[in-house]
This record gives C-alpha cells, structure tokens and sequence, in this order.
C-alpha cells in the first residue's frame, strides 16, 4: 500500500489535503503530522512513502530547513511544499532543495488535486539535479539527516567536544562529518558552513 504524508500545523488545512488525496489516490495510506520532528521520525518511518506534502512554516521549520530534513531522511520521495509564502524566488528556493513543486494555500481544490496527481506522476528530487557544477542549495540537500544534525549543533556555536557528546558520537566522527559538511558546501572552515545555512534558512533547529 502506498502513503502519503501531510506534514501541516493547520488542522482545517490539514482536511482540505486530506480530501485532495482520497480524491486523487482514493487506496492511499494518509499520515498526518502538525511539527517537523514528527514529519521527519513519520517520513524515516513509512512503509511505501510515495508523496510528502509540507507546509513550509509549521512548528520546527525555520526557512527552509523542513525541506532540507525530510529531503536527507527520504531523497527517493518526492516533497510538495504547500505554503502561505509567495514569490517566484520561494518556490524555485524550495524545488532547488529538493521539492518537485510548490503550491500556494490559496489554491482552490481542482487545483491542489492536480499538483498532488502531478508529483506523484514519477518525478523524484533527484531528476532535478543537474550534472555538473551545482547551486549551492542543491548541495546542502545533498547532506545526510546526520550530518544536518551536525550542521545545527555548529549553527549553535557548539564545539566539536560539545556535539560529540550531545550526538552521542566520537569526537573523530564528528571531525569527518565536518570533513564531509564542509566539502558538500564547498566552504573551508566550520564558520563558514555556519554562515552559508543561516544565509539560505536553515537554522535547523527543531
């Protein structure tokens, strides 16, 4: 059986989903969410995960940071972000971190019903991607849910000693996340890794 995820904080919103999907995919599975923690465990989780539907401003998300994590937990599953928010430069933010399209809540029914038929059409994030030299947004969705971790404790101003003991890991293995962090980032030191998330939203604080 397939399942859907709808990760949105606003329940009547929530419902209005909820009957796009059962309209669209009426054999569906619906999980439903209203925090980023419990997208990210219910998406890491889901047996059939075909489509995850995320509001971009609910509890947990700061920016970006909603698409980043659930893109890190699941890069197989498409993400369509349903938000309030508005402009061109947000949904092409959102698709350039893994989203294959964005929606806005003032949308009437028919058309959310035919986003939700397009996305789960076939397209995957990583169709997205192109060869070659890539903007940096696509990188920072290319980090693992370990390494985003790691990336929120250093946000935080925390030290390797410090993260490794919050993480419950090695300091050695916190080195080489950020060996890989700031490779994928393409920056030279911790600060600037720092400096690139905050300037793209991803305080991933949650």
């Amino acid at each position: 059986m397939e399942t859907i995820l709808i990760a949105d904080d606003h329940p009547l919103f929530r419902q209005a989903l909820i009957l796009a999907v059962s309209r669209v995919a009426p054999q569906a599975q619906i999980l439903e969410t209203g925090t980023l923690a419990a997208a990210a465990a219910a998406a890491s989780t889901a047996q059939g995960l075909r489509l995850i539907l995320l509001d971009l401003k609910m509890p947990g998300a700061l920016g970006y940071s909603g698409i980043a994590m659930l893109h890190a937990e699941r890069p197989e599953v498409p993400i369509l972000v349903v938000s309030s928010a508005e402009g061109n430069a947000v949904a092409e933010e959102a698709r350039q971190l893994g989203a294959v399209g964005f929606l806005s809540k003032d949308s009437d029914l028919g058309t959310i019903e035919a986003a939700i038929a397009r996305a789960l059409g076939g397209r995957a994030p990583a169709a997205s991607l192109a060869t070659g030299p890539e903007p940096l947004p696509q990188d920072v969705a290319g980090l693992t849910p370990t390494q985003l971790r790691v990336l929120r404790e250093v946000i935080d101003g925390k030290l390797n000693k410090q993260i490794a003991h919050d993480l419950a890991m090695s300091e050695a293995t916190v080195k080489a996340h950020m060996t890989t962090i700031m490779r994928k980032l393409g920056v030279q030191n911790r600060t600037q890794a720092a400096l690139v998330a905050r300037s793209l939203g991803l305080d991933l604080r949650h």
